[in-house]
Parts: structure tokens; C-alpha cells; sequence
């Protein structure tokens, strides 16, 4: 079982405002030019800390965080509100107090509440700008045939997409394993047999197995792990692959103007996911040193060590729309653009198509029966 992080000076608590230095508006991060700009004046600045990065972003010890042992540094609080219906954790602004989940459109009201956790390590900023995710979305529900006509219009006139950073943990480990299982090698036998009240001859595949043992190695970087529970998991693997070459060393300046969630699995939580990952590469190691036509595996004895993590954060742009009484959720990674969501269905479409079927099928055997 985990444990929670030890208690927090208050000085952790950080507000991510950048106001502009010749204006006083605050400033955002603008994916399309990669820089902090004034929405009000027009003035940039640079992401302090932002660009080329030696060596990677830096991981934390699995054990050490486990055991509560992590340095003050490498935790932080922040104030975030609970969605009383997906249960999302988002961190909003000081300034804001009213407004509505962007996983679910729920209504809800900021409390006053922080949360304390590991800080992110890393950021992969966003790519697309709020406009370039909107036309993914719906050029993506335009090609669906059968989604209703309105909730594309509906889709392309509503209000803004949300931008979240949604919290993920990644994992390095590296791994041997010891196996026992067999080889089976592929031989064929001649057979006789009687077919049409014939005598012929056919090869029958058999498979000679023998006893294998041995050892595989593989290290493990950035095995990853989705950290929140508030999207369907089948929408967020959807959206990889993501490109973790990209990642920056977390600064805050990259979530001004967007949202970022807590992670709600908790880090032990997350690497059992990632053995299972592991685990499943393993196995095909294991099968390609078997070698052979066909593997059996009997015993695989794994042991993992060296284990890092980060906690970072990825770039979703998220709607969620309710149209005629159905809440609708859409998400799009904002590095490639890769769409995901609830595909929605027309009645109208779908009855049409099957009366056009009905009729095409009717013709069809209308032009047979006269030609008979």
C-alpha cells in the first residue's frame, strides 16, 4: 500500500500567474509559436528554463518515493476541485470560482481545498492551438457517416475546447528473467488414406517438442501509465503514440492558459500496470530465445531492479458537449492531433440506410424474377 506524501510547507503552494511586463494582462502559452504572449498587448516572452535539454529529464527513485523518502523539492500542492460526477481532480486558476468539468460538463464550483503530491518532472507542451484541435475534432466527426448532422454544426459553433494537461507516470526498470519451457519444431508425416474410394496419400503436421531454458535482459525506459481515472482509458491509448523525445523539464509557464488534472492512481497503482506492460514484452522476449516453429512457456521468473519514475504531464485538448440530452466527449492529443470519442449515432441516418438497403435489395430481386 502506498502511503501519503509527508506533510508540506505552505510555501509549496505555487499560483502559475505570469503577468506582462508592460501591460500587467496575464500571459499565456501560445503552442502555436512555442512562447508566453499577451492576449491583451501582443507582447512574448520566452518559457524561462525552455529549450534544447542535455541529459533528459530527470527521474525520481521508485523506492524512495514509496517509502515517503522523496525530498521536499519534488513535492507541491495545488488547489483543485473534485467533480461530484467523473470525480476529476483540475486545478484551476485563483481567480476562478464557478465553471464546469471539462471531462463531463457537470457543473461544478472551485473550493478552497489543495492537494499535496509528487511534482511533475516533465511537460510535453501543446502543439495544436485551440483552433487546430477543433478542426481535428470535426473533420473526425464529419467523417463519421452516421453521427448526427447537428452535433457536427453543434460541435463547430460550440464553445471553446478545453486545454488539459492530463497526468501520466512513466516508468524505467531494468529486468532479468529466468524461463524453462519448450521447442516445438515442425515435421510432417506421410499418411494413407481412403477418399472418394480412392487410396491417396496427404502429409499430416506434427510437432516435435524438447525441453528450453535460459535468461533474458531488457531494460524498460518510459514504460507509460495513464495517472487519472476521470477519461475511458480506450479514449487515452487511443490518442498515443506520443513523442516523449519532446518532453521539457516541467515550468509552470507552460500551463498558463490551460488546465492541469491531479493524478488519481497513485504511483505503486501505476507500476503494477507497468509490470503488466513488462510482463507482456518478457514473454515475447522469452518466446524469440525458445526459437523455434511453436513456444511453450512454463516458467517465467522475472527479477526488476533499478526502478525510476516521473510524473509528467501530456497535452489533451477536451470537449464535452451535451446535445439532446447526451453528453458527448471528445479528445484530441495536442502534439499530433490524433482524435478520439464517443461516436455518436443518427437514428435518421441509420433507418434511412437500411430502407435504402430494403429497396436496393427489393430491385435486385425484381431484375432477377423478370429475367427468369
Amino acid at each position: 500500500m502506498s502511503q501519503s506524501p509527508p506533510p508540506a510547507p505552505s510555501d509549496l503552494v505555487e499560483e502559475h500567474r505570469f503577468p506582462c511586463d508592460q501591460c500587467g494582462s496575464d500571459m499565456q502559452f501560445d503552442p502555436e509559436v512555442g512562447m508566453l504572449v499577451c492576449q491583451h498587448c501582443g507582447n512574448s516572452e520566452q518559457v524561462s528554463g525552455a529549450g534544447p535539454w542535455e541529459g533528459g529529464v530527470k527521474e525520481l527513485d521508485f523506492r524512495a518515493a514509496i517509502d515517503n523518502l522523496l525530498p521536499l523539492q519534488e513535492l507541491e500542492e495545488t488547489r483543485v476541485t473534485s467533480c461530484p460526477n467523473c470525480a476529476a481532480q483540475v486545478a484551476f486558476d485563483p481567480a476562478t470560482h464557478a465553471t464546469e468539468c471539462p471531462f463531463c460538463a457537470t457543473p461544478i464550483v472551485a473550493d478552497t481545498g489543495t492537494n499535496r503530491h509528487i511534482k511533475p518532472r516533465g511537460v510535453l507542451p501543446f502543439v495544436l492551438n485551440e483552433t487546430q484541435a477543433r478542426a481535428a475534432m470535426t473533420n473526425w466527426l464529419g467523417a463519421l457517416w452516421f453521427a448526427p448532422n447537428g452535433l457536427t454544426e453543434y460541435a463547430r459553433k460550440g464553445r471553446k475546447m478545453q486545454g488539459i494537461y492530463v497526468p501520466y507516470w512513466t516508468y524505467d526498470a531494468e529486468t532479468t528473467s529466468g524461463y524453462s519451457g519448450e521447442r516445438g519444431t515442425i515435421y510432417y508425416e506421410t499418411r494413407t488414406v481412403m477418399r472418394d474410394g480412392k487410396r491417396t496419400t496427404q502429409q499430416v503436421q506434427k510437432i516435435r517438442w524438447s525441453p528450453a531454458r535460459g535468461r533474458v535482459a531488457r531494460f524498460f525506459d518510459d514504460v507509460l501509465v495513464l495517472a487519472s481515472t476521470s477519461l475511458p482509458k480506450r479514449f487515452t491509448d487511443a490518442l498515443q503514440p506520443w513523442d516523449l523525445s519532446a518532453l521539457e523539464p516541467y515550468q509552470p509557464e507552460f500551463l498558463a492558459g490551460f488546465r492541469a488534472e491531479a493524478y488519481t492512481v497513485e504511483l505503486d497503482t501505476g507500476f503494477a500496470e507497468a509490470r503488466g506492460i513488462m510482463d507482456r514484452q518478457i514473454k515475447r522476449d522469452v518466446k524469440f530465445d525458445i526459437g523455434g516453429d511453436r513456444q511453450r512457456i512454463h516458467r517465467v521468473d522475472t527479477d526488476v531492479s533499478a526502478v525510476t519514475f516521473k510524473h509528467i504531464l501530456l497535452p489533451v485538448w477536451l470537449a464535452a458537449y451535451k446535445y439532446r440530452g447526451t453528453t458527448y466527449r471528445f479528445v484530441v492529443n495536442g502534439q499530433s492531433g490524433r482524435v478520439q470519442g464517443e461516436r455518436p449515432w443518427s437514428a435518421s441516418k441509420i433507418a434511412f440506410a437500411v430502407l435504402l438497403s430494403l429497396i436496393v435489395a427489393a430491385g435486385v430481386g425484381y431484375v432477377y424474377a423478370t429475367n427468369q
